[in-house]
């Protein structure tokens, strides 16, 4: 070997397997794991143990890996064999395949105990990508089909540790140590991390969609983002952290990064919306909430003339008869000026000027028609005005109760359903059986300007067309809060 290839030389690989409960490292556990060591092209050692993962094994996870509930009964819990694991683990590079998903469920078990977990990760899936480039398919099948490797115990931790390092030894003997040394060499490098993280936080954030949040001295909470990529986007911030002040603010401050995944991104987009609004970040700028909405209703007045009036207090169950939602008097003013404008409606009626006798002030200027005086057909101006105020007018919920939008999410097999009133999210379940124990009744939901703007874009419109909405049964409705 030449000195280009020092970490083959030098370091000890441990190829880490892990089975475990589902897909998901917050809500479930592991139930095996098992460790082959290697270091400068010898195996120096081994580890496994069976865990009791101190929660049922579904019927589909019983059949997939074949590690049942009676099998891990008197196993031990991740707690007992942390110290272990560790003292297994240090100083070695963490190999895996998918090493995302070993790796995070490895960190999870230590989290909650309250401990950290870092090492230096290695991915033989993204290792297969860079050595082999021509291919599509890069799961262990693949790999055994294509390099003619021996056939193991798929789904089992020793038997997929031994396809790894059987994949790792042959692509060694096919490329040589200067290759998979360099590309090992590429792979483990780090991009750049705020000074205040710990190097491996990329490491254990999910591919998928969902929100992250970075919290920095004494837990102040700095940034709510959301992503169909959580990783991607975080390490886009780390990447562009200087390009302005407030990056750079940002990046100094910086001392942890939370998320939560979600099924999809309409549930990520709700969830941000919701964080942002709730928990006020330091270095959001948008989407704050809003001290009060504003709507506009139209009403006859004794000569029958539709005039317009401004309304705080707006009831969602009558969307249907509100124009318009503004975070402000003076938005809403604005708009009503505009339509005056483009219409040769009458400011008096349109509530842009005070009460008074006489034309209003735009019909001595000709841009009235003379509704002011009575001089337009009712009829005839009425019309006009309800051409004016359409495109402004307000959806009506037009379920009779709740729904639940289902997102799925193909690749995790994680799925949310949303339930949705009024165009308000008012709770987030993971499967249709806790709709039957669902209860709305005494939850109470803010109505909001974004989300309202989100869920009809995404009900009503072409955005929505690959969502299912479930009407739900008698759940009851939550207590209405406006802003």
């Amino acid at each position: 070997m030449t000195s280009k290839s020092t970490d083959l030389e030098t370091s000890t690989f441990a190829f880490l397997d892990i089975e475990t409960t589902g897909g998901s490292s917050a809500r479930d556990r592991i139930t095996e794991i098992g460790i082959r060591f290697w270091r400068a092209g010898e195996v120096v050692g081994e580890w496994q143990t069976l865990l009791n993962p101190q929660t049922r094994i579904s019927p589909f996870i019983e059949r997939f890996t074949g590690i049942s509930n009676e099998m891990v009964a008197d196993a031990p819990v991740f707690e007992d064999i942390a110290d272990e694991l560790e003292a297994q683990l240090e100083g070695t590079i963490f190999v895996a395949h998918n090493a995302r998903f070993d790796y995070g469920f490895i960190k999870a078990e230590f989290r909650r105990l309250g401990r950290l977990f870092s090492a230096r990760v290695l991915c033989t899936v993204k290792l297969s990508r860079r050595l082999y480039p021509a291919f599509r398919r890069h799961n262990m099948d693949a790999l055994i089909e294509r390099h003619g490797l021996a056939q193991v115990q798929r789904h089992r931790a020793m038997g997929d540790v031994a396809a790894m390092l059987a994949f790792f030894t042959h692509a060694l003997a096919e490329n040589g140590a200067d290759t998979v040394g360099d590309a090992v060499k590429a792979l483990l490098q780090r991009p750049s991390i705020p000074s205040h993280l710990p190097v491996d936080v990329l490491d254990e954030l999910p591919r998928g969609p969902g929100v992250y949040r970075f919290y920095g001295e004494s837990d102040v909470l700095l940034y709510v983002g959301k992503s169909t990529n959580i990783a991607q986007r975080v390490a886009s911030h780390f990447s562009g952290d200087h390009n302005s002040t407030r990056g750079v603010r940002m990046s100094e401050s910086l001392r942890r990064v939370e998320w939560t995944e979600t099924a999809g991104e309409l549930g990520a987009l709700l969830l941000e919306l919701k964080q942002i609004k709730a928990l006020k970040p330091l270095f959001n700028r948008r989407s704050r909430a809003a001290k009060s909405l504003v709507s506009i209703e139209l009403a006859s007045t004794d000569a029958g003339y539709l005039q317009a009036r401004l309304v705080r207090e707006i009831q969602p169950h009558r969307l249907g008869d509100y124009y318009g939602l503004f975070r402000s008097k003076r938005d809403a003013e604005k708009a009503l000026s505009g339509i005056a404008a483009k219409n040769e409606l009458c400011n008096r009626l349109l509530g842009l000027e005070p009460e008074h006798e006489g034309p209003c002030f735009q019909r001595t200027l000709g841009r009235c028609k003379g509704a002011c005086e009575g001089h337009e057909d009712v009829v005839r101006y009425n019309l006009r005005v309800q051409i004016a105020f359409h495109a402004l007018r307000l959806n009506t919920w037009p379920w009779k109760g709740p729904v639940g939008v289902v997102e799925r999410n193909d690749v995790s097999g994680d799925t949310d359903i949303l339930v949705v009133y009024n165009w308000m999210h008012v709770a987030t379940v993971h499967r249709e059986d806790e709709l039957h124990d669902l209860t709305l009744r005494g939850q109470a939901v803010t109505f909001d300007l974004d989300s309202y703007k989100l869920l009809v874009k995404t009900l009503m419109g072409r955005d929505g067309r690959n969502l299912t909405v479930l009407e739900l049964p008698a759940v009851g409705e939550p207590d209405v809060l406006m802003p």
